[in-house]
């Protein structure tokens, strides 16, 4: 199975979320909400879940073992330093302001 697309759908400043993902595997398969948490002064990510009647969470889906899940979780954090730099850049370049140039009479 092949990580084809890493979607970053949105990104947070505050709190340790600070991301939310969507990943396409082999072109065919879509799992969104993968959640890029950043916890410890690390960054990990984690499954999109439900709560069950007893206030406990339950991954909705998750890799199988640990090899995969490296792979994902590499995948959606260059994906989620990707989205920052890009957004850091937008946002520099939206402050930028042409210097104006007064014609002499």
């Amino acid at each position: 199975m092949q990580i084809t697309d890493v979607k970053v759908r949105k990104l947070f400043e505050e709190g340790p979320m600070k991301a939310v993902v969507s990943v396409t595997f082999d072109g065919q398969l879509a799992v969104h909400d993968i959640k890029v948490i950043n916890a410890r002064d690390k960054f990990f990510i984690v499954m999109p879940s439900r709560k069950n009647p007893d206030e406990t969470y339950r991954d909705i889906v998750h890799p199988i073992n640990a090899q995969f899940r490296s792979t994902l979780e590499s995948a959606v954090i260059a994906a989620y330093e990707e989205a920052l730099e890009q957004a850091a850049a937008e946002e520099l370049e939206a402050s930028y302001e042409e210097p104006t140039v007064e014609m002499a009479e």
